[in-house]
């Protein structure tokens, strides 16, 4: 009994000594300033689209894998300069700021017509899909794909993109099919995640996103502008391909399919920030942050 009793205190010496030094677990800064080159992927010019305002550039990276008939409609808008007529019209507090054409003032193109809601798309390994550890609320399980917030459900075997800050989709009426890209919004307020499996979901902000939330609220219902001179004019919407290569962003994203990104994931659950007193041991899948920078040309 008295060597149990010497040996305990020695042990219980080591083991918080040990404790005392292990280093905690890296912050989110952290995380991203030792990340690798591997970690990051550059943006893919032919998916990336450009929204001029006066103020400066909002960059979108859309995302074909999940509405690729959306996709390209938008993509022969943009060609065919038919946003550059356009003005935002709609900027609704803790919601979404919008633009498109509601009055019909400007002819639309034979190529902006009505097609499949495309809400949801099948479950493939051909989309890659990183899980959270923590659950959801609004599906089974979450997670991330290719940089994009993401839902599934492995029993329907459906995969399906999630209403987070910065999400881009295309307006609609009360047909399911009658949203083409003609009109687009993109969410600038807490997450409206009951809008999931709703609209099409055509992709997200990289960068810009303090033009759109930043813009003065609409007084009228549901955040419209009530005169034509509040609504913010669209200088042109190019993809980046169809922009010279001087005028070019040169954008990475961190991949969420490494390491690092988990590692990420774990400095938003538990935050070992020396400010955080009780650490929530969860994260929710729109308040993961989806680390975007700027790379050499």
């Amino acid at each position: 009994m008295y060597r149990q009793c010497k040996i305990w205190p020695l042990a219980a010496a080591i083991f918080f000594s040990a404790l005392a030094a292990a280093a905690p677990p890296p912050t989110t800064s952290e995380v991203i300033a030792t990340a690798k080159p591997a970690d990051w992927r550059a943006v893919d010019p032919q998916n990336t689209l450009y929204l001029q305002l006066d103020a400066g550039r909002v960059v979108i990276e859309l995302a074909p894998a999940f509405a690729p008939l959306h996709v390209e409609n938008i993509k022969r808008l943009a060609h065919e300069h038919y946003y550059d007529a356009l003005s935002i019209v709609r900027v609704q507090d803790n919601y979404v700021a919008q633009w498109g054409d509601p009055d019909n003032r400007h002819a639309t193109p034979s190529s902006s017509q009505s097609m499949p809601p495309e809400f949801e798309r099948p479950l493939s390994d051909e989309v890659p899909f990183a899980a959270l550890p923590d659950g959801d609320v609004y599906a089974p399980q979450v997670g991330f794909s290719n940089g994009l917030p993401t839902a599934r459900d492995p029993q329907q075997r459906l995969l399906w993109l999630a209403h987070c800050y910065g999400m881009v989709g295309v307006g609609r009426d009360a047909a399911p099919t009658s949203g083409s890209g003609a009109e687009i919004y993109v969410v600038i307020g807490h997450s409206p995640r009951h809008l999931d499996r709703n609209v099409a979901l055509v992709g997200r902000v990289l960068k810009g996103m303090p033009l759109l939330s930043g813009l003065p609220r609409g007084s009228g219902a549901m955040g419209f502008y009530e005169k034509p001179e509040q609504q913010v004019k669209i200088k042109s919407m190019r993809m980046q391909i169809d922009v010279p290569a001087a005028d070019r962003e040169h954008l990475q994203v961190m991949r969420t399919d490494t390491p690092t990104f988990k590692a990420l994931v774990e400095s938003r659950r538990n935050r070992y920030d020396g400010w955080t007193v009780h650490r929530a041991n969860r994260v929710e899948l729109c308040n993961v942050p989806l680390p975007v920078r700027e790379a050499a040309p």
